[in-house]
């Protein structure tokens, strides 16, 4: 059909779509960000062999549960899987889902015990940012992340780990806060 129209029908249809187009994303641009592009999630990009990444956080992440303390400290909710660091004013800096191990600590108030900069995890993954803060069923408690950024893969079946991983990111800002003397750690169910 173009080649019955003449170029200058072609062209100023070109011109309009492409105008259109424009006008469109400008429209979309200023509306703002999308409603849940603020939404705190997991930045990790999984290895190929990895387990399937933790959902996708919610539009606006949960608040700090209410039973979980006061002053600076990280709280780790076990039923939402999720962590926030929460400064001296009371008020969380960061949130993020994590993936617990089999065994899980109890709810109370803990202090990270023990820093280790790397190591291998107990599922032959090398791991980065461990703090211990609990010990149950003969197992230290930890939260980590993967050097590589995965999640980790289902425990085998019948064996117990410990380790809290959590995506690069999270990993790294909770090493920064927590590695500070006497963080505390509020686990609630």
């Amino acid at each position: 059909m173009a080649a019955l129209l003449p170029s200058w029908v072609t062209v100023t249809g070109l011109t309009a779509g492409a105008t259109v187009a424009v006008v469109f994303l400008a429209v979309q641009a200023d509306k703002g960000p999308h409603p849940t592009a603020a939404a705190v999630r997991p930045s990790a990009s999984a290895s190929a062999g990895a387990h399937p990444s933790a959902p996708p956080a919610p539009a606006k992440a949960p608040g700090i549960p209410a039973a979980s303390g006061t002053g600076r400290r990280v709280v780790y909710a076990l039923g939402d899987k999720r962590v926030w660091l929460v400064d001296a004013t009371g008020k969380a800096t960061r949130t993020f889902t994590v993936w617990p191990g089999t065994v899980s600590p109890d709810p109370g108030t803990y202090t990270v015990t023990r820093t280790k900069a790397s190591t291998t995890g107990s599922d032959g993954v090398q791991i980065e940012h461990i703090l211990y803060f609990a010990y149950k069923s003969g197992l230290s408690v930890a939260f980590s992340n993967a050097v590589d950024g995965s999640s980790p893969p289902p425990a085998a079946a019948g064996k117990q780990t410990s380790g809290i991983r959590m995506p690069k990111a999270d990993g790294a800002a909770l090493w920064t806060f927590g590695t500070e003397p006497d963080t505390k750690v509020t686990v609630v169910k």
